[in-house]
C-alpha cells in the first residue's frame, strides 16, 4: 500500500472540498435558462393566438354552412343572428344547436343581412394570418388590425 505525504494529503483534501460551483458559474447557467425561457415563452403566446384565430376562422364556416342550409329552407338569409352560445332555429328546424362566441372575448361575431346577402366576420390576432383580409372591419382595432370576413357564395 502506498502512502501520501502530508504535502500529497493536503493537495488531495483541498482537491476533494472544491467540489461545488463558483458564483460566475451558477450565474451564467441561470441567465442561459432565462433567455431560453423567454424564447419559448414568446413563441408559446404566437402558437395560442393562431390556434384561437383557426377557431375564428372555423366557426365562421359553420356558421356560413348553417346559413346555406337556412337559405335552401326559406328562399332568404335571416336578417339577424341570436347571441353565441343560443341554438339557430327557425319554425322547429335546428341549424346550429349553439351559435359559436369569439374563443378570447366570448362575444357574438359581427354578423350583417339583408336577407339577400350578408357578411359575418372575426377579428384576428395574428398579423401574419395568410387568410386575413385585405381591408380593416370596423371594431377590429382594439386587438389588431386584421379581419376575416365570410360573404354569401
Amino acid at each position: 500500500m502506498k502512502k501520501h505525504s502530508k504535502s500529497q494529503a493536503s493537495v488531495v483534501n483541498c482537491q476533494l472540498s472544491r467540489r461545488g460551483f463558483t458564483l460566475i458559474e451558477l450565474l451564467v447557467v441561470v441567465s442561459i435558462i432565462s433567455i431560453l425561457a423567454s424564447l419559448l415563452i414568446a413563441n408559446f403566446v404566437g402558437i395560442r393566438q393562431r390556434g384561437r384565430d383557426a377557431q375564428r376562422k372555423s366557426d365562421l364556416r359553420q356558421v356560413q354552412t348553417a346559413l346555406e342550409l337556412y337559405r335552401a329552407d326559406n328562399g332568404t338569409y335571416p336578417v339577424s343572428l341570436s347571441a353565441c352560445g343560443s341554438p339557430f332555429t327557425y319554425n322547429s328546424t335546428t341549424y346550429m344547436q349553439k351559435l359559436p362566441c369569439d374563443p378570447l372575448q366570448e362575444t357574438d361575431y359581427t354578423f350583417s343581412s339583408d336577407g339577400i346577402i350578408y357578411t359575418i366576420y372575426a377579428c384576428l390576432e395574428n398579423d401574419n394570418d395568410s387568410d386575413r383580409d385585405n381591408t380593416t372591419q370596423p371594431g377590429c382595432t382594439a386587438v389588431t388590425n386584421n379581419s376575416f370576413t365570410v360573404v354569401n357564395p
